[in-house]
């Protein structure tokens, strides 16, 4: 997948949360967005991130930033995850992948020697006006959240 460049237009999506409800990016129309792609829910490397924005969430909100994970897996997994690590945020389940797709997030990926397809840790901050603002291509999950923070100044 190729990623997207700053100044894109973000495509668009309306996806199920972990409680199943729809949730859609022109909803945020007027906000940022920080866009994160996670390849498994409850795996240690997502639940580090995911917990780097839980605990940062209050810091995002006072910059009228809103958080979005997105993986491929389902809502109930979604839930499981969400529920057990208290994250007040919206993960999306994106089963059929054409979101993740659509940002550049799924292609092939080596590991231990062998190709497989996957989904990349991408993240993107989208501005008030739905265009891609900053890309993260290689996310180090302990300090992601703080990583963001800076960005956004």
């Amino acid at each position: 997948g190729l990623m997207l460049n700053v100044g894109d237009k973000a495509p668009d999506f309306n996806l199920p949360d972990q409680n199943g409800n729809n949730v859609s990016l022109k909803s945020f129309s007027g906000k940022k967005v920080v866009l994160w792609f996670f390849t498994k829910a409850s795996t240690p490397g997502w639940t580090t991130e995911g917990q780097g924005f839980r605990d940062e969430f209050k810091n995002f909100e006072k910059k009228n930033v809103a958080i979005i994970g997105m993986s491929a897996d389902s809502v109930q997994r979604q839930k499981n995850f969400c529920d057990k690590q208290n994250f007040s945020y919206p993960v999306l389940s994106d089963e059929s992948k054409n979101v993740i797709k659509s940002y550049g997030a799924w292609g092939l990926k080596k590991m231990y020697g062998r190709e497989y397809e996957g989904i990349y840790r991408y993240s993107y901050i989208i501005d008030e006006n739905g265009l891609i603002e900053k890309v993260f291509s290689k996310v180090t999950t302990k300090t992601h959240a703080q990583d963001v923070l800076a960005e956004l100044g």
